[in-house]
């Protein structure tokens, strides 16, 4: 078990908490981590490029001179490959699938990993709860300087509340999500993991 310190908005400590030493004191596995990364990017390319071949490309019906006695190359085709305008070779064609697939254990150990590194290179921050007053993005913006934190920022809360979400929405730098909705990609992501307490101890119960 480590212990980590929890904070008020102020960025002042209150108390502190003990973390489960299976999800956030784990010898990361990088190699997992890795495959993690790697399906979430390569699930998130649509495949939906295309290129045009010789067949497709628009012109080029005609013989663009006769076959014999011009001293020149035969030529079928002015979209042939090598020609300007002509058409793409082996180029990508529609519709290609990139989605791969990873077992739920290894989902789970690369989120594990992930959240270790946080504390492990001290860039977890616990608050005992976050609510605004306003849905102001000033409010969120002096939260964020009281607890010294800049660059990407992943603020992970138990419930999503309505002032949090407008605050934050208009902050190029924070992601916010639900403890439900945490992933490897986004936790990798991030220079700085803001947690509130209820949503370390969602997190806990749902890696058990």
């Amino acid at each position: 078990m480590s212990k980590i310190d929890v904070l008020n908005v102020k960025g002042e400590k209150v108390k502190n908490i003990t973390l489960d030493k299976d999800i956030w004191n784990i010898e990361p596995n990088d190699a997992v981590l890795y495959d993690a990364i790697r399906l979430a990017t390569s699930n998130a390319r649509q495949g939906t490029h295309s290129v045009k071949n010789r067949s497709e490309v628009s012109g080029g019906g005609r013989k663009p001179w006769r076959q014999k006695g011009t001293g020149r190359a035969r030529q079928g085709s002015t979209r042939a490959p090598h020609w300007y305008h002509g058409g793409v070779v082996f180029g990508p064609q529609t519709e290609k699938n990139y989605t791969i697939k990873m077992n739920r254990k290894e989902r789970r150990l690369a989120l594990k990993s992930a959240l270790s590194y946080k504390v492990l290179d001290s860039e977890l921050i616990v608050l005992d709860e976050l609510k605004l007053e306003s849905n102001k993005t000033k409010e969120m913006r002096d939260i964020l300087a009281n607890l010294k934190v800049d660059r990407n920022i992943l603020i992970v809360v138990d419930e999503l509340d309505d002032n949090v979400v407008l605050a934050t929405r208009n902050l190029d730098n924070v992601l916010l999500l639900s403890a439900d909705e945490i992933n490897t990609m986004d936790v990798v992501s991030a220079h700085a993991l803001i947690a509130t307490e209820s949503a370390i101890k969602s997190v806990e119960e749902a890696l058990k």
